[in-house]
């Protein structure tokens, strides 16, 4: 697995980059494919250290991020993060490849606001491609979210949210 490691008000230094491509190395026993690019973000919150992983692969996007005091304790965290993710939905990822043949890649734009007066502090832009409510609980548990928003195979715009009592809803838009 490749790495692209960069720091946000801090300096990734030689020990820092090698111990994240250490643990990450970690899960290449989980993919087939060797050219896999880790995006890994560092950064500083308040007086702790984050860490955000994110990795695209085929068609899903894997996420997580940890906070701690210790960096390389945060690191640990957010490699052990990823792993259960994957290994959690081992069983829906098999189905859902050998099932379905179209890929339906979500591509996350962000783009840094200058600050305003306004509550809006970040913006998203979404390619969205059609896909089924077992794909897109698939892609909301694989990221880590609270809520996810996908189009179905009838192109009408949905939005899937895991309940408080760990089931699922959906909000369905009137075209």
């Amino acid at each position: 697995m490749k790495c692209n490691i960069r720091g946000e008000k801090l300096k990734v230094t030689d020990a820092i980059n090698d111990y994240i491509e250490t643990k990450l190395a970690k899960l290449d026993k989980y993919f087939k494919d060797d050219n896999i690019t880790a995006n890994v973000l560092i950064k500083l919150k308040g007086k702790k250290d984050a860490i955000e992983v994110t990795i695209p692969y085929d068609k899903y996007i894997l996420r997580s991020e940890e906070i701690h005091d210790d960096l390389y304790a945060a690191i640990d965290l957010v490699t052990d993060k990823l792993e259960r993710q994957i290994r959690k939905n081992k069983t829906k990822l098999k189905k859902q490849t050998k099932s379905v043949e179209k890929i339906f890649n979500l591509d996350y734009e962000t783009t840094k606001e200058e600050p305003t007066d306004s509550k809006i502090v970040k913006r998203k832009t979404l390619e969205m491609k059609p896909m089924n409510e077992e794909e897109a609980i698939l892609q909301l548990e694989l990221l880590g979210h609270d809520f996810f928003i996908f189009k179905d195979m009838d192109n009408t715009i949905k939005v899937i949210y895991k309940r408080k009592d760990g089931n699922y809803g959906i909000i369905e838009t009137n075209n």
